[in-house]
Protein backbone atom coordinates (compact mmCIF):
# COMPACT_ATOMS: atom_id res chain seq x y z
CA UNK A 1 0.00 0.00 0.00
CA UNK A 2 1.27 3.41 -1.13
CA UNK A 3 1.36 6.01 1.69
CA UNK A 4 -1.39 8.14 0.05
CA UNK A 5 -3.59 5.41 -0.13
CA UNK A 6 -3.12 4.73 3.65
CA UNK A 7 -5.99 4.95 5.84
CA UNK A 8 -5.20 8.42 8.06
CA UNK A 9 -6.42 8.50 11.87
CA UNK A 10 -5.68 11.86 13.25
CA UNK A 11 -4.91 12.37 16.78
CA UNK A 12 -6.94 14.73 19.52
CA UNK A 13 -5.89 18.28 18.90
CA UNK A 14 -3.77 19.44 21.69
CA UNK A 15 -5.11 22.30 24.11
CA UNK A 16 -3.54 24.96 26.34
CA UNK A 17 -3.06 23.21 30.01
CA UNK A 18 -2.53 19.96 28.03
CA UNK A 19 -0.05 17.46 29.64
CA UNK A 20 2.96 16.41 27.04
CA UNK A 21 4.75 13.48 27.49
CA UNK A 22 8.57 13.01 26.58
CA UNK A 23 9.94 10.29 25.50
CA UNK A 24 13.65 9.89 24.12
CA UNK A 25 13.20 7.15 21.69
CA UNK A 26 16.91 7.38 20.04
CA UNK A 27 20.28 9.05 22.00
CA UNK A 28 21.02 9.70 25.89
CA UNK A 29 19.79 13.12 27.00
CA UNK A 30 21.44 15.52 28.98
CA UNK A 31 19.44 16.89 32.20
CA UNK A 32 20.04 20.48 31.43
CA UNK A 33 18.39 20.49 28.25
CA UNK A 34 16.01 18.69 29.14
CA UNK A 35 15.04 21.13 31.50
CA UNK A 36 15.27 23.94 29.72
CA UNK A 37 12.84 22.68 27.00
CA UNK A 38 10.18 21.35 29.77
CA UNK A 39 10.28 25.35 31.09
CA UNK A 40 10.18 26.73 27.92
CA UNK A 41 6.98 24.39 27.37
CA UNK A 42 5.72 25.45 30.44
CA UNK A 43 5.95 29.16 29.61
CA UNK A 44 3.99 27.73 26.60
CA UNK A 45 1.20 26.90 28.92
CA UNK A 46 1.50 22.89 28.40
CA UNK A 47 2.36 20.70 31.31
CA UNK A 48 5.31 18.65 30.01
CA UNK A 49 5.69 14.97 31.83
CA UNK A 50 8.63 12.68 31.93
CA UNK A 51 9.58 9.25 33.99
CA UNK A 52 12.90 9.39 35.77
CA UNK A 53 14.39 6.66 32.99
CA UNK A 54 14.25 8.91 30.22
CA UNK A 55 17.87 9.85 31.89
CA UNK A 56 19.17 6.28 31.51
CA UNK A 57 22.47 5.69 29.51
CA UNK A 58 23.35 2.94 27.26
CA UNK A 59 26.51 3.49 25.73
CA UNK A 60 24.83 6.35 23.42
CA UNK A 61 21.43 4.92 23.52
CA UNK A 62 18.67 6.37 26.06
CA UNK A 63 18.63 3.23 27.97
CA UNK A 64 17.89 -0.41 26.49
CA UNK A 65 15.55 -1.19 24.15
CA UNK A 66 13.55 -2.52 26.41
CA UNK A 67 13.36 1.21 28.57
CA UNK A 68 12.76 3.06 25.42
CA UNK A 69 10.02 0.96 23.91
CA UNK A 70 8.02 0.50 27.27
CA UNK A 71 8.43 4.08 27.83
CA UNK A 72 6.92 5.27 24.28
CA UNK A 73 3.98 2.72 24.52
CA UNK A 74 2.83 3.90 28.48
CA UNK A 75 3.53 7.74 26.66
CA UNK A 76 0.40 6.27 24.07
CA UNK A 77 -1.68 4.39 26.47
CA UNK A 78 -1.26 7.45 29.25
CA UNK A 79 -4.98 8.82 29.92
CA UNK A 80 -3.71 12.16 31.00
CA UNK A 81 -0.65 12.41 28.03
CA UNK A 82 -2.48 14.41 25.17
CA UNK A 83 0.41 14.30 23.07
CA UNK A 84 4.13 12.77 22.48
CA UNK A 85 7.07 15.22 21.77
CA UNK A 86 10.68 13.28 21.85
CA UNK A 87 13.66 14.74 23.63
CA UNK A 88 16.14 14.55 20.98
CA UNK A 89 17.19 12.47 17.68
CA UNK A 90 20.44 11.16 17.63
CA UNK A 91 20.68 7.46 17.01
CA UNK A 92 18.65 4.73 17.96
CA UNK A 93 14.97 4.73 17.12
CA UNK A 94 15.13 1.94 14.76
CA UNK A 95 16.17 -0.84 17.46
CA UNK A 96 12.33 0.56 18.62
CA UNK A 97 11.04 -0.59 14.93
CA UNK A 98 10.51 -4.35 16.13
CA UNK A 99 10.56 -3.44 19.87
CA UNK A 100 6.98 -1.64 20.07
CA UNK A 101 3.62 -3.02 19.81
CA UNK A 102 2.08 -1.32 16.86
CA UNK A 103 -1.73 -2.64 18.12
CA UNK A 104 -1.34 -0.64 20.96
CA UNK A 105 -0.21 2.57 19.45
CA UNK A 106 -2.49 2.48 16.90
CA UNK A 107 -5.22 2.03 19.60
CA UNK A 108 -4.30 5.32 21.16
CA UNK A 109 -3.75 7.70 18.48
CA UNK A 110 -1.79 10.78 19.75
CA UNK A 111 0.28 13.72 18.73
CA UNK A 112 3.53 12.13 17.91
CA UNK A 113 6.30 15.24 17.07
CA UNK A 114 10.20 14.66 16.43
CA UNK A 115 12.42 14.72 13.60
CA UNK A 116 15.73 13.62 12.79
CA UNK A 117 16.64 9.79 14.01
CA UNK A 118 12.94 9.97 15.14
CA UNK A 119 11.88 10.03 11.22
CA UNK A 120 12.08 6.43 11.22
CA UNK A 121 9.39 6.04 13.84
CA UNK A 122 7.46 8.92 11.86
CA UNK A 123 7.43 7.43 8.97
CA UNK A 124 6.78 4.16 10.17
CA UNK A 125 3.16 5.24 12.48
CA UNK A 126 2.11 6.46 9.07
CA UNK A 127 2.72 3.88 6.98
CA UNK A 128 1.75 0.86 9.13
CA UNK A 129 -0.64 2.48 11.50
CA UNK A 130 -2.40 5.33 9.50
CA UNK A 131 -1.48 7.68 11.99
CA UNK A 132 -1.22 11.35 11.12
CA UNK A 133 2.57 12.27 12.88
CA UNK A 134 4.57 15.66 12.84
CA UNK A 135 7.95 16.20 11.90
CA UNK A 136 8.94 19.26 14.14
CA UNK A 137 10.63 20.77 17.60
CA UNK A 138 12.10 18.63 20.09
CA UNK A 139 12.47 18.93 23.65
CA UNK A 140 16.35 19.18 24.56
CA UNK A 141 16.54 20.80 21.01
CA UNK A 142 14.49 23.43 20.00
CA UNK A 143 12.14 23.95 22.60
CA UNK A 144 15.45 24.38 24.97
CA UNK A 145 16.75 27.65 22.77
CA UNK A 146 15.53 30.92 22.08
CA UNK A 147 13.31 31.34 19.06
CA UNK A 148 14.01 27.84 18.48
CA UNK A 149 10.23 26.71 17.59
CA UNK A 150 7.95 28.69 15.28
CA UNK A 151 4.31 28.56 17.57
CA UNK A 152 2.37 29.87 14.44
CA UNK A 153 2.91 26.35 12.75
CA UNK A 154 3.34 24.84 16.18
CA UNK A 155 -0.36 25.67 16.46
CA UNK A 156 -1.62 25.19 13.83
CA UNK A 157 -0.55 21.87 13.03
CA UNK A 158 -1.22 20.74 16.57
CA UNK A 159 -4.33 22.51 17.27
CA UNK A 160 -6.24 23.36 13.86
CA UNK A 161 -8.60 21.19 12.18
CA UNK A 162 -9.04 23.36 8.96
CA UNK A 163 -6.16 24.10 6.06
CA UNK A 164 -3.67 26.30 7.06
CA UNK A 165 -0.32 27.67 5.88
CA UNK A 166 3.30 28.00 7.01
CA UNK A 167 4.74 31.02 6.30
CA UNK A 168 7.24 30.95 3.41
CA UNK A 169 7.26 34.39 2.33
CA UNK A 170 10.35 36.62 2.42
CA UNK A 171 13.34 35.98 5.07
CA UNK A 172 11.92 32.23 5.31
CA UNK A 173 14.47 31.27 3.22
CA UNK A 174 12.54 28.86 1.12
CA UNK A 175 12.80 29.42 -2.40
CA UNK A 176 11.89 27.55 -6.21
CA UNK A 177 13.89 25.06 -7.89
CA UNK A 178 11.55 23.80 -10.70
CA UNK A 179 8.28 25.62 -11.20
CA UNK A 180 5.20 23.76 -11.02
CA UNK A 181 1.92 23.18 -8.86
CA UNK A 182 0.92 19.54 -7.10
CA UNK A 183 -0.96 17.71 -4.76
CA UNK A 184 -0.23 14.61 -2.62
CA UNK A 185 0.05 13.70 1.02
CA UNK A 186 2.95 15.52 2.67
CA UNK A 187 5.87 12.62 3.79
CA UNK A 188 9.08 12.30 4.44
CA UNK A 189 11.80 13.51 7.05
CA UNK A 190 15.19 13.25 7.44
CA UNK A 191 17.38 12.04 4.12
CA UNK A 192 19.68 9.96 5.78
CA UNK A 193 17.38 7.95 8.02
CA UNK A 194 14.80 7.78 5.33
CA UNK A 195 17.44 5.90 3.24
CA UNK A 196 18.20 3.54 5.55
CA UNK A 197 14.97 2.22 5.27
CA UNK A 198 15.37 0.90 1.82
CA UNK A 199 15.75 -3.05 1.40
CA UNK A 200 13.75 -3.45 5.11
CA UNK A 201 10.27 -4.19 5.85
CA UNK A 202 10.10 -0.50 7.21
CA UNK A 203 10.70 0.95 3.53
CA UNK A 204 9.66 4.63 3.10
CA UNK A 205 6.13 4.49 1.07
CA UNK A 206 6.63 7.46 -1.55
CA UNK A 207 3.73 7.21 -4.32
CA UNK A 208 1.80 10.24 -4.29
CA UNK A 209 3.46 12.33 -1.86
CA UNK A 210 4.91 15.47 -1.43
CA UNK A 211 8.44 14.68 -0.11
CA UNK A 212 10.51 16.50 2.48
CA UNK A 213 13.96 16.30 2.53
CA UNK A 214 16.03 17.45 5.10
CA UNK A 215 19.77 16.48 6.99
CA UNK A 216 22.75 17.60 8.82
CA UNK A 217 26.25 18.29 7.84
CA UNK A 218 25.94 15.83 4.93
CA UNK A 219 28.87 16.78 2.25
CA UNK A 220 27.07 17.71 -0.97
CA UNK A 221 28.20 14.47 -2.86
CA UNK A 222 26.72 12.50 0.10
CA UNK A 223 23.50 14.12 0.10
CA UNK A 224 24.09 13.47 -4.21
CA UNK A 225 24.67 9.50 -3.19
CA UNK A 226 21.26 9.33 -0.96
CA UNK A 227 19.23 10.86 -3.37
CA UNK A 228 20.36 8.61 -6.14
CA UNK A 229 19.42 5.63 -4.18
CA UNK A 230 16.26 7.19 -3.77
CA UNK A 231 15.87 7.87 -7.30
CA UNK A 232 17.77 3.92 -8.40
CA UNK A 233 15.24 2.38 -6.07
CA UNK A 234 12.42 4.02 -8.10
CA UNK A 235 11.22 5.98 -4.87
CA UNK A 236 11.32 9.07 -7.07
CA UNK A 237 9.33 7.53 -9.98
CA UNK A 238 5.58 8.63 -8.40
CA UNK A 239 6.12 11.75 -6.13
CA UNK A 240 4.05 14.58 -6.68
CA UNK A 241 6.38 17.43 -6.00
CA UNK A 242 10.05 17.54 -3.60
CA UNK A 243 10.59 19.90 -0.49
CA UNK A 244 13.97 20.23 0.67
CA UNK A 245 14.69 21.51 4.08
CA UNK A 246 17.40 23.99 5.70
CA UNK A 247 20.04 21.65 4.73
CA UNK A 248 22.07 22.94 7.27
CA UNK A 249 26.05 22.61 7.28
CA UNK A 250 25.78 20.39 4.27
CA UNK A 251 28.93 21.85 2.68
CA UNK A 252 31.94 20.27 1.25
CA UNK A 253 34.41 23.29 2.47
CA UNK A 254 33.77 27.30 2.90
CA UNK A 255 34.60 28.06 -0.74
CA UNK A 256 33.68 24.70 -3.02
CA UNK A 257 32.39 26.90 -5.98
CA UNK A 258 29.17 25.19 -6.23
CA UNK A 259 26.30 25.09 -4.40
CA UNK A 260 23.91 22.07 -2.68
CA UNK A 261 20.90 23.67 -4.70
CA UNK A 262 22.77 23.27 -7.78
CA UNK A 263 23.65 19.38 -7.06
CA UNK A 264 20.18 18.54 -5.90
CA UNK A 265 19.07 19.57 -9.34
CA UNK A 266 20.54 17.43 -11.65
CA UNK A 267 18.95 14.21 -9.70
CA UNK A 268 15.23 15.87 -9.19
CA UNK A 269 15.33 18.80 -11.36
CA UNK A 270 13.75 16.62 -14.62
CA UNK A 271 11.77 14.79 -12.42
CA UNK A 272 8.51 16.91 -14.50
CA UNK A 273 8.02 17.74 -10.49
CA UNK A 274 7.87 20.92 -8.74
CA UNK A 275 11.21 21.31 -6.24
CA UNK A 276 11.59 24.04 -3.36
CA UNK A 277 14.33 24.26 -1.38
CA UNK A 278 14.93 25.83 2.11
CA UNK A 279 11.82 24.93 4.09
CA UNK A 280 13.12 25.11 7.74
CA UNK A 281 11.89 22.20 9.18
CA UNK A 282 13.84 19.82 11.19
CA UNK A 283 17.61 20.41 11.36
CA UNK A 284 17.22 24.58 11.08
CA UNK A 285 19.06 27.29 12.77
CA UNK A 286 15.85 28.68 14.64
CA UNK A 287 12.03 28.69 14.43
CA UNK A 288 11.71 24.90 13.65
CA UNK A 289 8.32 24.62 11.57
CA UNK A 290 5.50 21.80 12.80
CA UNK A 291 4.72 19.70 9.27
CA UNK A 292 2.22 17.22 9.47
CA UNK A 293 3.05 13.85 8.00
CA UNK A 294 0.21 11.71 6.07
CA UNK A 295 -2.27 14.70 5.26
CA UNK A 296 -2.68 16.35 1.96
CA UNK A 297 -1.00 19.18 1.04
CA UNK A 298 -0.58 21.44 -2.03
CA UNK A 299 3.14 22.94 -3.39
CA UNK A 300 3.43 25.48 -5.60
CA UNK A 301 6.57 26.80 -7.17
CA UNK A 302 6.55 29.94 -9.14
CA UNK A 303 9.08 32.64 -9.87
CA UNK A 304 11.33 31.61 -6.98
CA UNK A 305 8.35 31.58 -4.70
CA UNK A 306 7.11 29.06 -2.70
CA UNK A 307 4.05 28.02 -1.10
CA UNK A 308 3.33 24.67 0.97
CA UNK A 309 -0.17 24.94 1.78
CA UNK A 310 -1.77 22.14 4.22
CA UNK A 311 -5.15 21.03 2.63
CA UNK A 312 -6.70 19.32 6.00
CA UNK A 313 -6.34 19.39 9.54
CA UNK A 314 -3.97 17.50 10.88
CA UNK A 315 -6.01 17.04 14.42
CA UNK A 316 -9.58 16.40 14.98
CA UNK A 317 -11.91 17.64 18.32
CA UNK A 318 -12.42 15.14 20.89
CA UNK A 319 -14.49 12.67 19.83
CA UNK A 320 -14.88 13.36 16.12
CA UNK A 321 -12.82 11.14 13.32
Amino acid sequence: MSSSTTPRIKPPALRPGDTIGIAAPASNVKRGDLEAGCEAMRRAGYRPSYSDSILDQDLYFAGSVERRARELEEMFTREDVRAIVCARGGYGANYLLEALDLEKIKAHPKIFVGYSDVTALLTYFADAAGLVTFHGPMVAKDWAHEDGVDLASWEAALADTTAWEPALGAGSGASGLVEGAAEGILYGGCLSILVASLGTPYEIRTEGTILFLEDLAAKPFQIDRMLMQLKLAGKLDRVRGIVFGEMRDCVQIAHQGYTLEEVVQRIVGQLGVPVAYGVRSGHVTARNITLPIGVRAGLTVRGGQVSLRVLEGAVTEEGKS
